[in-house]
This record gives structure tokens, sequence and C-alpha cells, in this order.
């Protein structure tokens, strides 16, 4: 009996989240009418993921009660009240999110959020956007709904039973439902892989409306609840017009460039190739162990091809560093925008930038893609095909974070060659994991399993550059190698200082005009403006990225942000200054110091205008 009202609780749950995927296609019938059957099927059974996470968080305290009840006896009818005022409060807030949402995405054109009390500050003003027919209707479904899921669950709680049980069936009875705790917080986790739940464990199109039906909007406002923040206010280091100013000076898009950039680039719309290489440090580039080197095959293919002598990271996280290079977007200090899909979602890209221009998009992982919410901003931003770990089948063992990069590296260039027949130019994107820890990879060369495991990945690369190379491919291919960040080493390094943050990137293929070594100073945000300026297509929406082979100005400079701090370096020298405290580099330029204060906080007014 006890079990069965467990059981129950969970599964009626997760019918009320499910059945509201149907009723918001039937709510938007216009925008499914062009989706197959099939399309429509995934949007609930994608939606399922979530949906069972929030019938865990739904759960989790009828266990505890049904755990406790095990043990003692409990007061039948006090215990029935506060389960019906539980299901009570549950099922009047499942109702009020779901009313609001359902008619708000029309206007909003994603899932509610906790943006949306930012407006409920002043009522008057929120209520005075809404006719009183919507008003009344969306009341009308709130009570409806709430009545529905609340008389559900009523019934259910006449299932519990408050007797408890005899002494020798308590222990063996007190591990079931332990058990069944840690099924429930599966559940609430999202699985048991490396990915937590998450928004962007339910996309699964390249249509975005699919993408938004799947998602559980009582989810999608309450994981937003305490993350967002009035990130206008924060670094505040100059007024408005000054920092306006300021920005003006430096900005990727403006002023108007002095002369014809270089041109480095020589077939008009080369297929663009894109590796992020994970923790790539140039540190690490330029380490050996006895005289061996740890990355011989970038070391080689530097000659080969443009080399940027001083480029730097952004930031030091992944989904930081992938913003950055993507979509010319400086990183933050203590957030990160791929985890809030509704400023991500309107970034410019590389991806749709060339999409726009005619090509195909797509973007390689050999891991999951749901984790730090990067399907999300993929989908979002123009990637049009995404593969990844739940796409591929190989005949071999995954790592700890998915397949590993000799598997993935071998398997991107067959795509890459199966992908230059078909005479449409592409861009093919490729993040590798092999580097990043626990550093699990079948390859014994170094000791040292972190050096071990990049001189791996190092080696994966060579190999592919290779093939491609031997292919006929190559002649039309301009392939950008870039870490995603740096790596603290040698272990005295420090995370903020600029060492930490220097990366290789490299350009390679046939599409080139010749070798050379590039000595600006520049960063990941600078990539868009630079690639795109040399295929000849507009970067006017790349406010932060910079043409590296632009004439000045603006002055080139590689800015990065680490926690509540920034560091700018250019040939005149570097600022690291920390923003708690207000310490700066000693014998710091002053001019570096009011450059990295005018990124820093235009980024974050920028954040606070992106919805």
């Amino acid at each position: 009996m006890k079990l069965r009202f467990l059981a129950v609780v969970f599964a009626i749950s997760v019918c009320w989240m499910a059945i509201q995927k149907p009723l918001f296609l039937l709510r938007y019938s216009d925008l499914a009418a062009g989706c197959s059957w099939g399309e429509l099927f995934g949007v609930v059974w994608h939606g399922l993921k979530l949906d069972l996470t929030v019938a865990g968080y739904i759960t989790a305290l009828p266990i505890l009660l049904t755990l406790a009840s095990v043990w003692m006896q409990l007061p039948e009818r006090a215990t029935r009240l506060f389960l019906n005022g539980y299901f009570g409060i549950v099922a009047v807030a499942t109702a009020v999110i779901f009313a609001v949402d359902l008619e708000l995405y029309e206007h909003w054109g994603f899932r509610i959020d906790s943006s949306l009390l930012i407006y409920l500050a002043d009522p008057s003003e929120a209520m005075a956007s809404v006719d009183w027919w919507t008003g009344i209707r969306q009341t009308l479904l709130c009570i409806a709904w709430a009545a529905s899921m609340y008389f559900s669950y009523s019934r259910i709680a006449r299932l519990f039973d408050s007797e408890p049980l005899v002494r020798r069936w308590a222990a063996p009875a007190s591990l079931l439902l332990l058990l069944c705790a840690g099924l429930d917080f599966l559940a609430i986790r999202g699985g048991v892989g490396a990915s937590v739940a998450n928004v962007s464990k339910v996309y699964f199109s390249t249509n975005p409306f699919l993408n938004h039906a799947a998602t559980n909007p009582v989810f999608s406002f309450l994981s937003s609840l305490g993350k967002r923040e009035d990130f206008a206010s924060e670094y505040l280091f100059f007024d408005e017009s000054e920092r306006a100013e300021r920005f003006e000076a430096i900005r990727g898009n403006g002023p108007q460039q002095q002369g014809p950039a270089e041109q480095v680039v020589c077939k008009p719309r080369p297929n663009v190739v894109v590796v992020i290489m994970e923790s790539f440090a140039r540190t690490l580039m330029e380490a050996d162990v006895a005289g061996e080197p740890v990355m011989p095959h970038l070391n080689r293919l530097k000659r080969e091809g443009v080399w940027f002598e001083n480029f730097f990271a952004n930031s030091f996280r992944t989904d930081r560093g992938e913003v950055a290079i993507l979509s010319g977007f400086p990183a933050q200090t203590k957030v990160s925008i791929m985890k809030m899909p509704g400023k991500s979602r309107n970034l410019p890209s590389i991806a749709r930038s060339l999409g726009q221009a005619g090509y195909e998009t797509c973007f390689y992982y050999g891991g999951d893609l749901n984790f730090t919410d990067q399907s999300s901003y993929m989908y979002a931003t123009g990637w049009q095909r995404l593969v990844w770990q739940k796409d591929l089948s190989f005949d071999r063992p995954t790592a700890k974070w998915g397949y590993d990069d000799e598997v993935m590296c071998r398997y991107f260039a067959d795509e890459v060659i199966a992908l230059s027949v078909t005479g449409k130019p592409f861009l093919a994107g490729l993040l590798t994991l092999s580097s990043h820890p626990p550093y699990d990879v079948p390859y014994r060369k170094f000791e040292h399993p972190m050096l071990n495991a990049t001189a791996f990945t190092d080696e994966q690369i060579g190999r592919m550059i290779d093939r491609l190379k031997a292919s006929p491919a190559w002649d039309n291919l301009v392939i950008v190698l870039v870490a995603d960040h740096g790596y603290p080493y040698p272990s005295t390094l420090l995370y903020n200082e600029p060492l930490r943050h220097r990366i290789p990137m490299l350009w390679l293929g046939g599409g080139l005009c010749g070798p050379r070594e590039v000595t600006a100073y520049a960063s990941q945000i600078d990539l868009a403006a630079t690639l795109l300026a040399q295929l000849g297509i507009a970067h006017d929406d790349f406010d932060y990225s910079k043409d590296i082979f632009a004439p000045a100005p603006p002055r080139k400079f590689a800015y990065y942000a680490f926690d509540d701090g920034f560091g700018v370096v250019d040939e005149s020298g570097a600022v690291v200054f920390d923003c708690v405290t207000g310490q700066e580099s000693p014998n710091a330029p002053s001019e570096l110091t009011d450059i990295g204060r005018t990124m820093l906080q235009t980024t974050y007014r920028d954040l606070s205008r992106r919805f």
C-alpha cells in the first residue's frame, strides 16, 4: 500500500506534466501545422525527460512522509490534511505557470522563466498589457486545471497508509523506500550521465518551436529562479555616456576600418571547419617531458598555416569559450550566457551568418551536448544539424565524457570529406573531449595523466589533418584549430594571469594563400569578424569582434574574464584587475585597465537587455 501510494503520485504527476505538450501544440496549431506526426510525437517523448524531473520533485516529500510512517503512527486526519494542502500548492502553482506560459509564448517566443518577475514588480502595468478576455480565459483555464489536478491528487492522498509496520518488516521496508528515494533522485537529477537536468535536455530538433513545445514550463520557471540578476547594475565603472563613448573607440564593428584588410584566404567561398580543442593551452603546446614534446603534431602544423602567436582565451570554461569563439561574445565573470537560453538564443553567430550566405552548418561532439545547455545555444544560433553521442554507435566503449578523440577525429574527417563532394559550401564544427579530466584515454606515452591525454588528442588531430590533406576536400578547405580555454600548467601558474589564458589558434587548408605568422594581439571573440571578413560576409552584428587583419583602428588587444575580474593584454603590456579588491597588476598601463572596465561593464549591460 505504501509503495503503491508513491508510485501513483509519481505516475499521475508525470501525466499532468506530459498532457501540457499536446495542449500547447493545439494552442499553437499554426506553428505546428508543417510538422510531421513523428515530430509532434517527439515533443511528448523528449519532453518526458523534464516531466520526470518535475514529478521527482513532487514525489520527494511524500517519500519522506511514507518513510516516517514505517516506524511511527501518524495521525490519519492531520496527515491527510497535510497531504491535501501540499498537493493543493502543487496544483495551483502548476496551473498558474501553465496558464500564463500558454499565453505568454505568443508574445515572448520562448517558454516562461523568472524574467516574468521583472514585470510583476509593477502589477498594474503588467495587467494593463492584458486584455480582459485573455485575462478571463487564462484565469478560467488556471482554475479548471488546478481543480482537476487537485481532485486527482486528493483521491491519491486517500491511499496513504499511516499505520506503522511491525518491527521485523520495518527495516526491509525502509531499505526499499530508500531505493525508491534513490530512483527519485535520479529522476530529479535527469539520469546518471554527466549532464544534470536542464532545458537543453529536451531539445531534439532544428525547429525551435518543437524544442520549446517539449520544454516543461514548470521546470523552466523554477530552475531560473534565483539565477536572474540585475546585470546592468554590476560593474558600474563609468556613467552610461562615458561607457558608450569608450566602447565606441574599441568596438569590433566600428569605427570604420581605414583601408582594405589583408587577405589570407584565397578561395572566394571555401568550406570551413572549426575544431575546438579542449584545454589546449600554449604552455602545454610548448611543454616537453625529457625532451619529448607533448604536442609534436600541432607544433609541426603551425609551420604550414596561418599561426596566431599572441592569441588568448576569453575564459576558463568550455561553455564560455564556445560562445566567445562561435558568437564573438565576451565571457562573463560569474555567470554563463550559454546557460540562459532566453538570452543566448539571439546572439550573433558564425553559423547563422554562414547559414544565411548559403552554407550548410553541422556540429559534432562525442559527448552529451545537453551539458551546460550547449544544444539549446547551438540550435538557436544557426547550427542546422547537431551530431553527438546519442546519434553515434561505434564498436568501442565510451569514456566518461563520451567517445574519445581517436574515434571522433576519424569519423569527423570522413564527414568533412563526404560533405565536400556535395558541391554545397558547409561549416562543420568539432569539439574534442579526451584532454579533459579524468583523462581516460587508450594511450600510454607520459606518466602525467593530463599530459598523456593532451598528447593523445594532439596525435588524433594530426592524423585527422593529414587525412584531410590527402583528400580532394583539402583544396577548398579553411580549417580553424582553436582551444576552448587554457590550462593551469605548470601548477604554479595562477588561473587569472595572462599566460594561463594564452592558447593556440592555427588556420590550415588549401583555401589559404600560404603560411605566415600573425603577431597582433587578439582573443577568441575576434575570430568571428576575422573569418567572416576573409569570406566577404558582413559581420556588423558582432559588436565585440575585431577583424585581426584589418588596419587600426580599432586597437588590437586580448581581453579575458575570470571570477570577478578581468585581464587585458596588448603589445604595451598587460593588466589583471580584481573587481572585489580593486587591485591591479603593478605598473600596468592605465589605458588597458580602462579597456577592461569598458568591456566588462558593456558585457553586463548587454546581458541585461537580452531576452
